[in-house]
């Protein structure tokens, strides 16, 4: 527990977190308001302790993204991403072209695809079932972690079924678990400004449901640091942790930062050539460890917030550095300037640099690999930064109020 705390409203929750007792709605304002990120990240640095002792988890994973054509195009206004099939960068890959990228798992340690794309008009259901079945023989020992929510409810509506059924065929061609996207902020006001006809709060939480009593784990998040409030931000965790309470089928929590370039929300905004604060990004992982007592795991996204910050976050409630990634695209065409990827070694560097404890996981958080501290990994390659200590310093610094 913190030794200081600097805003004395904290410490009626410091108290809660000490009993082990949940959090209120009005308590998670309370958070998001703090100017004190000391005492916030030392509190969450508590709770996730409890759960995770020093141990930081990564994966070794491939991120594919099949299609960037979308019918949301022109509505999903906070989107670098999606193009119309006319547009130039508009791609659509062939099955032989999404197995051919795959192939870099063949020289890669990796244990699981990552597979997200644009909802593409014409691609029927029968497209990502041969597109899993396909990867499931070519590469029986990697997971299939794929669609959100809102490609599973679109392929419901190309097919004139049930999202329960689009489940079911994907399932039984081989998909493991869903990923968390297209939640963004479950506010209806938020939505209709940043993602017009997108796939309603209700829904998306409806096939997270269905999948979890189908047995398909998977994960959640938040778009944040856009046209939300803080009564937004709570109000979308409230219902995520509600779910959590009801299945049990949310795996981690991965708070995802906005970012403005490249599309129209960032020119309405005169955001462009922004980003989110180091602050924000900071207190999103914390007040999310947290106030979702219930999800075992809290993600930080390299590639949107950069490696060094992700490196704090270990200190901030954080345990999953997300993986490898090989290839990121979504993040990039809005103007990330992270690495497209980070090797095996440099992410287990990052971890111990930040004095953790990295294990190597599958995607349903089962220990793969562990490393003794003369581990050869720990030796960077020559002129590599990575796992420095650069993060652990200035924790300690600002730890001590020297920062």
């Amino acid at each position: 527990m913190p030794a200081r705390l600097e805003d004395r409203a904290l410490e009626r929750i410091a108290a809660k977190v000490e009993a082990g007792e949940r959090l209120s709605p009005e308590d998670a304002l309370v958070l998001f308001r703090t100017p004190d990120l000391l005492g916030l990240g030392q509190l969450a640095d508590t709770a996730n302790r409890r759960k995770n002792g020093d141990r930081v988890f990564f994966s070794a994973n491939q991120h594919i993204n099949p299609t960037n054509v979308c019918i949301l195009r022109h509505t999903c206004i906070f989107c670098s991403f999606a193009r119309t099939p006319r547009e130039d960068g508009a791609y659509t890959r062939t099955l032989e072209e999404v197995f051919e990228e795959a192939e870099a798992a063949r020289e890669q340690p990796t244990r699981e695809f990552h597979i997200v794309g644009g909802l593409h008009p014409k691609l029927r259901l029968s497209y990502y079932v041969d597109l899993i079945r396909g990867l499931k023989e070519r590469f029986p020992g990697v997971h299939i972690k794929a669609l959100t929510a809102v490609e599973i409810a679109h392929l419901a509506r190309i097919e004139k079924t049930t999202t329960r059924q689009v489940l079911r065929e994907l399932k039984d061609a081989g998909l493991d678990t869903l990923p968390g996207g297209g939640a963004e902020v479950f506010s209806p006001a938020v939505r209709a400004t940043i993602a017009d006809r997108k796939l309603a709060a209700e829904e998306w939480l409806r096939v997270h449901r269905e999948a979890h009593e189908l047995g398909i784990p998977s994960n959640c998040t938040m778009l944040y640091g856009h046209v939300e409030t803080l009564e937004d931000r709570v109000e979308h965790l409230t219902r995520l942790r509600d779910l959590q309470d009801e299945t049990g089928g949310f795996l981690t929590y991965i708070p995802l930062a906005y970012h403005p370039d490249h599309n129209e929300l960032g020119r309405q905004l005169g955001r462009e050539g922004t980003a989110t604060t180091g602050f924000d990004d900071l207190k999103n992982i914390a007040v999310g460890r947290l106030f979702l007592d219930n999800i075992p795991h809290v993600k930080t996204h390299w590639p949107m917030v950069t490696p060094f910050l992700s490196q704090i976050a270990l200190h901030f409630g954080c345990d999953d550095v997300e993986g490898t990634v090989v290839y990121e695209r979504v993040y990039h065409e809005a103007g990330a300037h992270t690495p497209m990827m980070l090797s095996y070694g440099e992410l287990v560097r990052l971890i111990k640099g930040a004095g953790k404890e990295p294990v190597e996981r599958d995607s349903l958080y089962r220990p793969v690999r562990t490393f003794a501290p003369d581990d050869p990994i720990f030796r960077p390659a020559p002129g590599s930064t990575m796992g420095s200590g650069a993060a652990q310093e200035l924790v300690e610094l600002v730890g001590t109020g020297r920062a």
